[in-house]
C-alpha cells in the first residue's frame, strides 16, 4: 500500500466521498498536510484525515478504506504511518474515539489503543474516546 499526503489535486475524490466535514473547510485541511491518501495498485483507496484536541494532541478524526480492502491489514498500515509521523512531529499521544455502536472500537483497541472517557450526544449513540501513548 502507499501511503501519500493529500494534495489540492485530491480535493474532488475527498469532496464526493468524505460526508463527515464540510467541503469548506476540506481544502484547509489539504492545505495543513492532515490527510493522508490510501491507495493500492495506483487506485485510490480510502484516506485518514486529523486535527488535534485541545490543539495540542493529534487526534484521527476518520480512517476510512473502501469495503473490498478492509481487513487486509491496510487500516492498521495507514494508521501506523500516521502514529510514527506524529512522534516524529515530537507528539507523544495520539487520540482517535468511535461510536460505540461501530466495530472500529474493538480495532482501536487491538492497535494499543485505551478507553479514555466518552460522550453522550443527543440522538446518537455514546461515541467512546480512545488515547494511546508513542
Amino acid at each position: 500500500m502507499n501511503i501519500r499526503t493529500a494534495t489540492e489535486a485530491d480535493y474532488d475524490y475527498l469532496a464526493s466521498r468524505d460526508r463527515h466535514i464540510l467541503n469548506s473547510l476540506l481544502l484547509s485541511k489539504i492545505n495543513q498536510q492532515e490527510i493522508y491518501i490510501l491507495s493500492e495498485d495506483g487506485l485510490d483507496i480510502g484516506w485518514l484525515r486529523y486535527g488535534y484536541f485541545w490543539d495540542q494532541i493529534p487526534f484521527m478524526n476518520l480512517l476510512w478504506i473502501d469495503e473490498p480492502y478492509r481487513g487486509s491489514g491496510f487500516g492498521r498500515q495507514a494508521v501506523q504511518h500516521w502514529e510514527q509521523a506524529m512522534q516524529a512531529m515530537g507528539h507523544k499521544q495520539v487520540m482517535t474515539s468511535s461510536m460505540a455502536n461501530e466495530e472500529a472500537q474493538h480495532f482501536y483497541r487491538k492497535l494499543g489503543y485505551r478507553d479514555s472517557g466518552c460522550l453522550l450526544p443527543d440522538n446518537e449513540p455514546l461515541e467512546i474516546f480512545f488515547t494511546k501513548a508513542l
